[in-house]
């Protein structure tokens, strides 16, 4: 069996926690640059605020008090995810974290009478000992869980906990999830299965296979196959991944092509950064740059350019210098641009670089991986001792001074109370 436990409304629920007089109160958490509404409180949903609306579009329900908006808080988010897992992990044989707020339990080994009881233990300790509301759907498959667990956020008579032992439990709940609702289905298959009169997950699930296998690929087949409640999915996390990206919506519109440089070098130092510590290295470095697409009286421009590193790399050098090549290619004047970012690909691992036969430089490349190592080194030893905030004490000279993701708007963060000693909450 597995258990899939879900923060409710976890960015929303992080804020009251050190904001309890913000219980029964509407209440959304905004993105980067506060552009947009990423978490809602079932208040602000009752609203009929709908997930990642323009802030701007809501900023006047603030203004009169009926709403409570927050910034992103990560620093406080993260951690209070850590408070949750360790607890979870403390509690089962194994954990798969699935996302900042989501966790897939592996029951194996565990009584199956004990688990409706140890699963509404979790529930009130997590809530005591953290103060986030969790809820958990437990069911033969992740894909089965994921839809008890929608059933336990959504039904209180389910005081948290949703647990799908039998086909009986199994059929009604298909019968009552719509098909885009389901893991692995989402908005982008719904429009072809709804074309197809496939509506719900039961109805996904009457289905032949062979109709599955040769309308859907063999994603859709595992789906299906996890409705029907045999496991198949395997754990989704990987050591390493397939492309990293690190990109921002920049608070004002930038013209100017010294500052891109300085923001694209930035993007591409944290790229090289990912890539060494998962023991990574790339050989594609793609530039991607968007203005904004909201001013209709501005000209338009979502320009993107790919360079080929002949030999992968994961050196803070090669990845900027590759990356400010491509970028070149693709900067024009007369565009004002909001947002940018550098996308690493076809990663493979740094102990199984291969080299190219003519022009290669071995000894460049070591040189360049162990200037990249003692900057590592010491950008993080300034970032544990609290000296510097980011990861740029030591960078190049294309890098801005300071954190990185600086200059980024957030003009209603809460304080960092559980991870700044400046910042700690005071008591009265």
């Amino acid at each position: 069996m597995y258990a899939l436990v879900d923060c409710n409304n976890f960015f929303v629920s992080c804020e009251r926690v050190f904001r309890p007089d913000l219980e029964g109160r509407a209440v959304v958490v905004l993105s980067n640059n506060d552009g947009c509404v990423v978490s809602r409180s079932n208040e602000a949903k009752a609203m009929g605020i709908s997930m990642g609306i323009p802030f701007y579009k809501v900023k006047s329900l603030v203004e009169s008090g009926q709403l409570v908006a927050f910034s992103s808080n990560y620093a406080l988010y993260g951690d209070l995810s850590n408070r949750v897992m360790s607890l979870l992990a403390d509690a089962v044989p194994r954990i798969e974290i699935y996302s900042i707020d989501e966790a897939f339990l592996h029951l194996e080994g565990i009584p199956e009478e004990k688990i409706p009881r140890l699963c509404r233990e979790l529930v009130q300790k997590i809530w005591r000992w953290v103060g986030v509301p969790v809820s958990i759907g437990v069911a033969p498959t992740k894909t089965l869980a994921k839809i008890a667990s929608h059933f336990a956020k959504k039904h209180k008579g389910y005081r948290g906990v949703c647990m799908m032992d039998t086909d009986e439990k199994r059929l009604k709940a298909l019968k009552l999830t719509s098909i885009d609702d389901v893991w692995g289905i989402g908005r982008r298959l719904a429009p072809k299965m709804i074309s197809r009169n496939v509506r719900t997950a039961f109805d996904f699930v009457e289905r032949p296979r062979d109709w599955v296998a040769a309308n859907f690929n063999i994603n859709g087949v595992r789906t299906w196959e996890e409705l029907q409640g045999k496991a198949c999915i395997e754990e989704e996390c990987e050591d390493r991944r397939k492309s990293i990206c690190t990109s921002r919506s920049f608070a004002d519109m930038i013209e100017d092509e010294k500052e891109l440089i300085l923001r694209i070098s930035d993007f591409a130092a944290m790229c090289a950064r990912k890539l060494r510590q998962e023991g990574s290295a790339a050989h594609d470095v793609t530039v991607f740059m968007f203005t904004n697409r909201f001013r209709d009286d501005l000209a338009q421009y979502f320009p993107s350019a790919t360079i080929r590193l002949e030999v992968a790399a994961n050196s803070v050098q090669e990845i900027i210098g590759a990356a400010l090549k491509a970028f070149r290619t693709i900067y024009r004047t007369g565009y004002r641009y909001k947002k940018a970012g550098v996308i690493v690909s076809s990663i493979v691992p740094s102990d199984e670089i291969q080299g190219a036969i003519f022009g290669f430089d071995e000894e460049l490349r070591e040189r360049q991986d162990r200037l990249s190592k003692v900057m590592d080194s010491v950008n993080a030893a300034a970032e544990a001792s609290g000296t510097h905030s980011g990861h740029s004490l030591l960078r190049l000279a294309t890098q801005r001074p300071g954190h990185y993701a600086d200059g980024i708007r957030s003009e209603f963060r809460s304080p960092l109370y559980s991870t700044s000693l400046d910042e700690i909450i005071k008591v009265r």
